[in-house]
Formats: structure tokens, C-alpha cells, sequence
């Protein structure tokens, strides 16, 4: 064998070596982004954030839902779970989470402040089904899985 036929096999065989490692990394990405994928589809909600508007007699449900997750975020940011189209929301206005088996919802040091059944809060407080969130002019009805 030649030093020239040796460094062509030698030269094969590298290429071959770093298809083999771009193959298995390349199969390596794909399966971890079809299981996030798999896994984001199927997360357990625990119930949803109903958008109601206000009457004179109470509040009427607008058809607009969203599920609630142990971490529900609310603002104007496109990122939150619930995004807000309101002039008075802030970014990352309130935030509901899942803590201890209850239910909290916390002001992120808003501009405007958040309501809880018509009353601001100043500190994370406990809510329970039925409950309404209000940020600005957009209101939502806690329903909670039974």
C-alpha cells in the first residue's frame, strides 16, 4: 500500500466518522423536540381563566378561555399565557400559581394595580372558584376544575 492510497482511506474514513456524529446528533435533537412537543400538547390544566365583561346585573362570559396552569401569567407581553390587549395591563402584569394545593394570585408591581372581586391588592391572596380577576378594562372568571 501506498502512503497516497493510505491517506485516501484515512481521509474516507474521517468523513465518514463526522457524517456518523452530525447523523447522531442531528437524531438526538429531532427526538428531544418531538417529545417537548409531545409532552407541551398533553400538560395537565387545572382549570381556565373565563373573559367575562360586565352588565349591570354581573358578568356575562365573552367565549374567550384560557386553561389555567400551575403558573398562568398574565400582561401585555405576547410570552404571558394569557396576553392582555389593554392600555392599563403592564408587560407582566399579575401572575396566578398553584402553591400548597391553593390557589394565589400576585400583582408584579404594576402600574395600574390588579382587583380581586372589585378590591386592588397590594399582596399575593388566595382565590377560589368563581372569583373575578380584573386588570384595566378586561375582566376574567376563575373556573376551577371540580
Amino acid at each position: 500500500m501506498t502512503t497516497e492510497f493510505l491517506l485516501f482511506i484515512l481521509r474516507i474514513a474521517s468523513a465518514l466518522l463526522l457524517l456518523a456524529l452530525l447523523s447522531a446528533l442531528f437524531w438526538i435533537m429531532w427526538r428531544d423536540v418531538r417529545a417537548a412537543t409531545e409532552t407541551s400538547s398533553t400538560r395537565r390544566t387545572y382549570g381556565r381563566l373565563s373573559r367575562v365583561y360586565e352588565l349591570e346585573q354581573g358578568y356575562v362570559a365573552t367565549g374567550e378561555y384560557y386553561p389555567l396552569l400551575p403558573l398562568t401569567s398574565l400582561g401585555r407581553s405576547p410570552t404571558n399565557s394569557v396576553p392582555l390587549d389593554d392600555t392599563f395591563a403592564s408587560s407582566d402584569h399579575a401572575v396566578v400559581a398553584l402553591r400548597n394545593g391553593r390557589w394565589w394570585l400576585e400583582d408584579r408591581q404594576s402600574t395600574n394595580g390588579t382587583l380581586l372581586n372589585k378590591i386592588p391588592i397590594d399582596q399575593a391572596v388566595i382565590i377560589t372558584d368563581g372569583d373575578i380577576i380584573s386588570i384595566g378594562q378586561t375582566h376574567y372568571r376563575l373556573d376551577l376544575e371540580r
